[in-house]
């Protein structure tokens, strides 16, 4: 049986990168490093990896999207009004979704359930 317990995102800047995430999660990086940094959610891993310090080539795509949610429509309003929106909030299914880029260009989608 297999598990997904993490996952990261190639950084151009750890110290900038860390500064959005802290900001956006609402709370202090779990394991800071000048190479790979993680936040720990929920039992899960959110990792920063700054791939330039390993001088590993990295192309970046929109092939893996991360996503994370909020309780409410209200919670995923407020987080977008300090973000820069790439995709509207939009009701899909039983959600809630949108999607933003961060600070280092990654694409990061955002859900809240839609309540009845």
């Amino acid at each position: 049986m297999f598990h997904i317990n993490s996952l990261y995102i190639c950084v151009n800047d750890m110290d900038r990168a860390i500064a959005f995430y802290e900001d956006f999660f609402e709370r202090k990086v779990s394991e800071k490093d000048r190479i790979y940094s993680v936040f720990e959610i929920d039992g899960f891993r959110f990792g920063l990896f700054a791939y330039l310090e390993m001088n590993e080539k990295h192309l970046f795509g929109s092939n893996c999207l991360p996503s994370v949610s909020v309780n409410n429509k209200f919670s995923l309003e407020t987080k977008l009004s300090k973000l820069n929106v790439v995709f509207l909030l939009s009701k899909i299914g039983e959600n809630w979704v949108a999607e933003f880029e961060d600070n280092e260009g990654n694409h990061i989608e955002i859900t809240a359930p839609v309540e009845c």
